[in-house]
């Protein structure tokens, strides 16, 4: 049988855990909260906390996880509805941009935590490297659907315009107004599908 910490079942105490901290870290920073701030929000003890976490690397490395699938479940459900490629790449764009303008936003979890940890063999920064890789090839994967020249070298181009144009926005979303930000992203993306639907020209 699993042991129960104080304050409820196991499953709740890790829940409020991540919870606590992910509400900490995206909003103050990784290295400037420590595990004793966590675990007096989370209304837990220390031994509580490294029974489910080996210890605060753990823990970042949960919340960074968390950050991931809910970035997945965006884009995949941007990109369940019907529509032409160009259409699903409009509408991940735009799942974005909602990030951006949420109440709270403090930039891109990632980005925030590499620049925090910039080793390149730590396993956090390793974990923003994962999240970066999947969601480049995800993108690319997307564009090579709506035309432009052939081959995959012109979709892995654009592919890594968008990324760098949604670094931009997310960087420039908590400092500047996010409905300028978000408008001015999602013309650059207009820009990259006009030039991948445009017809050839000739030679």
């Amino acid at each position: 049988m699993s042991r129960r910490p104080e304050g409820g079942s196991t499953s709740e105490a890790r829940a409020r855990l991540l919870t606590t901290a992910t509400r900490i870290f995206y909003a103050e920073g990784i290295h400037s909260v420590g595990v004793d701030r966590i675990t007096a929000e989370a209304k837990v003890t220390r031994a509580t906390l490294y029974r489910h976490f080996s210890g605060k690397e753990e823990l970042v490395l949960a919340y960074l996880d968390q950050a991931d699938q809910g970035i997945r479940g965006q884009v995949a459900a941007a990109l369940a509805g019907d529509g032409s490629a160009a259409d699903r790449v409009r509408a991940v764009a735009r799942a974005i941009t909602e990030g951006i303008r949420s109440p709270g936003f403090r930039g891109c979890a990632f980005l925030n935590a590499v620049a925090e940890y910039h080793d390149p063999a730590h396993p956090v920064h390793r974990a923003v490297l994962a999240h970066r890789e999947w969601f480049l090839n995800t993108v690319t994967d997307l564009l090579a659907r709506t035309g432009g020249e052939p081959g995959e070298e012109s979709a892995d181009a654009d592919a890594r315009h968008f990324v760098m144009l949604r670094d931009g926005a997310m960087a420039a979303g908590c400092l500047f107004d996010p409905e300028l930000v978000s408008d001015t992203f999602l013309r650059g993306v207009e820009g990259i599908l006009r030039t991948r639907t445009a017809p050839p020209s000739a030679p």
